[in-house]
């Protein structure tokens, strides 16, 4: 079991259920426009929110957007040591950093000591577009042992200075090789593992490529907090994320809606009724499985264990519980029964 970290009010590690993080891609400064968006990703599932702070007048925009809102903020700085220190004195929750780019041991001193007065985690976060020159050289390029090295010279600073509230990523565009840096470094520590794909891209191949790597890992058992990165509005990485924990089986929040592809057999209408029923339960908060099935084969024989279903037939089409037949109904009636039967769960 990893280390436990809070990070503002909310556990990483330890045992707790894993989290799910989006980033703001606001200007920081803009503190309406950050604070509105922030509010969007708290209101879809998000957890922990991360801003890039790249200069002081998002650094000093800091408590105020904290003061709005009410998930922990984690400040996404490099380089420049003195944007870390302003975010500590302003009340942020957790830094993004890789002690190694702020320069000499006396910054990262200063960076280490502000954190662990204020208990403030540091995330480690090792890309590997940015992995260090002589480490490239080393390995021959990007390896996961290249990533590992990496993270691990960067917890090596911090613990020099007393500093052990850490969280890692070792992240990259590849998904085999994040998955074997991510599994080679559960091996070797048990900080605390940000899971990610970076840069994954559009929706339609960002959330394949996070839930192969991203729900691979999690399958072995690794990982504590996730950011599904996706080139869309923040709030869609928030969706995807927790599709992915649930077919992870690790959230059951929300319906679980299973679907068979169709065949030669399908005699209904099931791909927009499939669609209608996902749309109809989009809100829906209760933590069972629905079924739309096209035929017997696949409707109260192969989903039995679904709490509630639908199997076509010819123009028509039963209705189910546990594999037990409630009724016979119209197509036309099907989708608003299977809705009138779900409100009695």
């Amino acid at each position: 079991m990893t280390k436990k970290l809070t990070v503002g009010g909310v556990v990483v590690g330890g045992g707790a259920p894993v989290t799910i993080q989006s980033m703001c891609n606001t200007k920081t400064h803009d503190v309406d426009a950050t604070v509105a968006q922030i509010h969007a990703l708290e209101d879809a599932g998000c957890e922990i929110v991360r801003v890039a702070v790249p200069d002081m007048a998002a650094a000093t925009a800091v408590d105020a957007i904290k003061a709005r809102i009410s998930i922990p903020l984690i400040a996404d700085i490099h380089f420049n040591y003195k944007l870390a220190l302003a975010c500590a004195e302003r009340g942020i929750d957790a830094l993004r950093i890789n002690p190694g780019n702020i320069g000499g041991r006396e910054n990262v001193r200063a960076v280490a000591e502000a954190c662990r007065k204020r208990g403030i985690p540091i995330r480690i976060g090792v890309n590997g577009g940015s992995l260090e020159k002589e480490l490239r050289t080393k390995y021959g390029g990007v390896t996961a042992e290249a990533l590992v090295e990496s993270a691990m010279g960067h917890v090596h600073l911090l613990n020099q200075f007393d500093f052990d509230d850490i969280c890692i990523s070792v992240k990259c565009s590849d998904v085999p090789l994040t998955m074997a840096a991510y599994r080679l470094l559960a091996e070797r520590t048990d900080y605390p593992l940000h899971l990610g794909v970076t840069e994954a891209g559009t929706p339609s191949m960002g959330l394949i490529k996070s839930a192969m790597g991203i729900g691979g890992l999690l399958c072995l058992g690794i990982g504590d907090t996730l950011r599904v990165t996706l080139t869309a509005d923040p709030v869609e990485e928030i969706f995807a994320a927790k599709k992915i924990l649930k077919a992870a089986g690790l959230r059951r929040e929300g319906v679980n809606l299973i679907a068979c592809p169709t065949c030669g057999r399908t005699r209904i209408d099931l791909i927009p009724m499939a669609e209608e029923v996902e749309q109809r339960l989009s809100g829906c908060e209760k933590s069972i499985t629905v079924a739309v099935m096209g035929c017997a084969v696949n409707g109260p024989g192969e989903a039995a264990a679904a709490d509630i279903g639908i199997a076509g037939g010819k123009g028509e089409g039963l209705i189910f519980r546990k594999g037990e037949i409630l009724c016979k109904v119209p197509q036309e009636q099907l989708v608003d029964k299977l809705m009138e039967e779900i409100e009695k769960l």
